[in-house]
């Protein structure tokens, strides 16, 4: 009788212990959990420093464009029919020696391709040209924070751009006539860029920036069908806001002072 006692009590103490767990489950589960954008704006408001001094930026930008192009006049010649694909892919990166501060270094690599049939009057040809080059960007960037916690900001940056590219074009007509022509361009550009920078989740960061001002000279050698090379010097100031020069991309910062102390 006794032991049938003890088993009584011993069963009501696990239904009362299960009862409570089960009660603290479903508290847990009512109390209200902060939105993911709220996480995010918590790590914002709590002292985040992106510009500070011995901070690293690393950056990635890329474009892709594609056209098929059908009866399309141009400058010089008519497209009748072709495929015409550009592409360009842009490494970042920086070191700030003060705060808002930073000297970067930029390269970048782009490739340009076209196969078609054109018209150049009074000729149709088969012609595809394939031209390759590399800009290398030293510069300065200056950030200006444009909310209170750093998250939206402004920068202004000064670089200076060398660059060569290469090109190859064949201009095939009447199956056996076939033209060829090699160019080398020679680029140096001193520009101001500014751009725009905003955190999206923790170091990470989207980018705009556009070339607004800049001095640019170029060097151009053209061969054509092996005769004697022909060279072109020419020299460029601009000032203006062109949509083409926009470029898009993605950042990542990172250092021991990402917080304030």
């Amino acid at each position: 009788m006794v032991f049938k006692l003890k088993s009584m009590k011993y069963q009501l103490f696990l239904i009362c212990s299960i009862i409570t767990f089960y009660s603290l489950s479903l508290f847990a589960q009512n109390e209200e959990k902060p939105s993911p954008y709220e996480l995010l704006s918590t790590y914002y408001n709590q002292d985040f420093s992106p510009f500070a001094k011995r901070n690293v930026y690393l950056g990635l930008a890329f474009s892709l464009d594609s056209k098929n192009i059908e009866n399309t006049d141009y400058l010089i010649e008519k497209v009748l029919d072709g495929d015409r694909v550009n592409f360009n892919i842009s490494l970042k990166g920086g070191y700030y020696l003060g705060d808002y501060a930073m000297v970067g270094l930029d390269l970048e690599y782009f490739e340009k391709k076209f196969n078609g049939n054109t018209f150049k009057s009074p000729d149709s040809l088969y012609s595809n040209s394939i031209t390759r080059g590399f800009e290398i960007t030293p510069n300065f960037r200056s950030s200006i924070p444009l909310t209170k916690n750093e998250r939206f900001s402004f920068f202004a940056q000064l670089g200076l751009t060398y660059g060569k590219g290469n090109t190859v074009i064949r201009n095939i007509k009447n199956i056996d006539e076939v033209d060829k022509s090699y160019a080398s361009d020679y680029n140096l550009r001193l520009g101001i860029s500014p751009g725009v920078t905003f955190f999206v989740m923790e170091n990470f960061c989207f980018e705009i920036q556009l070339d607004v001002l800049g001095y640019e000279l170029t060097v151009s050698e053209l061969t054509e069908n092996n005769e004697a090379p022909s060279r072109q010097v020419t020299q460029k100031v601009d000032l203006s806001i062109d949509v083409f020069s926009l470029h898009l991309g993605l950042g990542y910062y990172f250092g021991s002072k990402m917080r304030k102390k």
